[in-house]
């Protein structure tokens, strides 16, 4: 289920394959993020994120979800955005349908469906993520811009991250 809501996640951030609309960038600085997972399970995470980072995820992103995705529609919406993708992993195909609302300098909300087929029999068929972001000021004196704290206090940069994406 966490690799299912990870690359709806990564599907969320990144615009979609010929999209006219783009993803707004978030305020510089310190966002945390609480994702809530199916079954009332919830994982936080700092990150330290300034404009040029968060847009490098973005542009870089994109070749990945464009070699797995079949199809990824972003539209702008009267609260934010919406995504609906298909996505495939593997043997397992991955229809989702996000919506984001929120003003990017203070907080935002993603809500995430999913419907995940032919995949391991240990993940649910269907996924339901919800991630509450949260604009918590400037990035402290020992972060970069990209540095994420992950549960347990792992600290990674998600420019180390995309090196894991497929090119």
């Amino acid at each position: 289920m966490a690799r299912t809501a990870l690359a709806a996640l990564v599907v969320a951030m990144v615009p979609g394959v010929a999209a006219a609309v783009e993803y707004p960038t978030r305020k510089a600085g310190l966002w945390e993020m609480t994702m809530s997972i199916g079954s009332g399970r919830t994982m936080t995470i700092s990150q330290c994120t300034d404009a040029a980072t968060d847009k490098d995820l973005i542009t870089n992103s994109g070749a990945s979800v464009q070699q797995v995705c079949t199809r990824t529609e972003l539209q702008k919406t009267a609260t934010g955005y919406a995504n609906d993708s298909t996505c495939k992993f593997g043997a397992m195909t991955t229809t989702s349908h996000i919506e984001i609302a929120g003003d990017f300098d203070s907080a935002y909300t993603v809500n995430i469906t999913g419907h995940n087929s032919g995949g391991p029999a240990i993940l649910p068929a269907d996924t339901n993520v919800t991630m509450q972001a949260k604009w918590v000021g400037p990035c402290k004196a020992d972060q970069t811009p990209g540095d994420m704290i992950m549960p347990g206090g792992i600290k990674v940069n998600v420019k180390d991250l995309q090196k894991l994406l497929p090119k």
